[in-house]
């Protein structure tokens, strides 16, 4: 089932209702205390891009007053992206990084950061903070609504946010959707946006079952939530295109294709 809404939200972010007394308990048993959010941060040479992110990241969900944990994942970078979250992280305890020993793909980081999260909600966002991590406040009020994914849309209209997009990469990317819509991803206008949220056990499902390790990876999780019966609810968010940006049009698009066909033709022939 999946659903596009708009969010109209206070400039204060809603707390979720939740017990913090109550342990939480991942898909393989294991206890993560009290981790109420977690936002997985895939990262690929972003030594530039990402520190400023990743303040801003911290001092949102500390205004929160809800335990929270950020984890970057290093894809396998050369400009030395880890020692500078390993630099951020001895002041500030709530940022961690896996390090992966080679490049794989944002889909492997990101599905390696999914599975090792330990939070009851599970955000992943983009390392350039090309969406505010104040957006976050939209995709937890569809979650709050009955959503398990919420996914953040630069194609839905709502005059609450703002878009800052070049011309070339909007027509790259309505062409892309339409795509994907063609080939079985029903009612999402926009797939690749990088910000997405999942409750924690609807995360553990999808990751664990998704192959995808490029940047088509967002189709196959789809595709699994609606073979499963999510409810995955578009929402808004406010988008600025940022320099520097890891995908180009004519040297990835193809691969994508390619990646989102043998997704599809996967869903076909798995069992669950």
């Amino acid at each position: 089932m999946t659903k596009s809404v708009s969010v109209l939200l206070p400039s204060s972010p809603p707390t979720t209702q939740l017990s913090r007394n109550m342990p939480v308990m991942r898909a393989d048993g294991r206890d993560t205390g009290e981790i109420v959010w977690s936002v997985v941060i895939p990262a690929y040479n972003e030594a530039k891009r990402l520190p400023p992110y990743l303040h801003d990241v911290v001092a949102y969900f500390e205004h929160r007053h809800e335990p929270f944990e950020v984890m970057v994942v290093d894809d396998g970078s050369v400009d030395g992206t880890a020692n500078l979250v390993r630099e951020i992280a001895a002041s500030l305890p709530s940022v961690q990084v896996h390090v992966l020993p080679q490049n794989r793909g944002k889909g492997h980081a990101v599905r390696v950061g999914m599975l090792r999260a330990g939070g009851r909600f599970r955000l992943m966002a983009d390392a350039d903070g090309a969406t505010p991590i104040s957006e976050t406040s939209r995709l937890a009020a569809a979650i709050t609504g009955g959503a398990d994914v919420a996914v953040g849309s630069r194609a839905l209209e709502d005059h609450s946010v703002t878009r800052h997009t070049l011309a070339h990469r909007r027509i790259s990317g309505n062409v892309f959707n339409r795509i994907v819509r063609a080939l079985g991803v029903r009612d999402i206008t926009d797939t690749q946006c990088g910000f997405k949220l999942f409750r924690g056990e609807v995360a553990d499902y999808l990751f664990s079952r998704m192959h995808t390790e490029g940047f088509g990876f967002d189709v196959e999780l789809l595709l699994l939530a609606q073979k499963k019966g999510y409810k995955t609810f578009e929402v808004a968010v406010s988008w600025a295109d940022q320099p520097g940006s890891k995908v180009h049009v004519a040297t990835d698009g193809a691969e994508m294709l390619r990646q989102v066909i043998v997704a599809r033709w996967r869903m076909r022939t798995r069992a669950n």
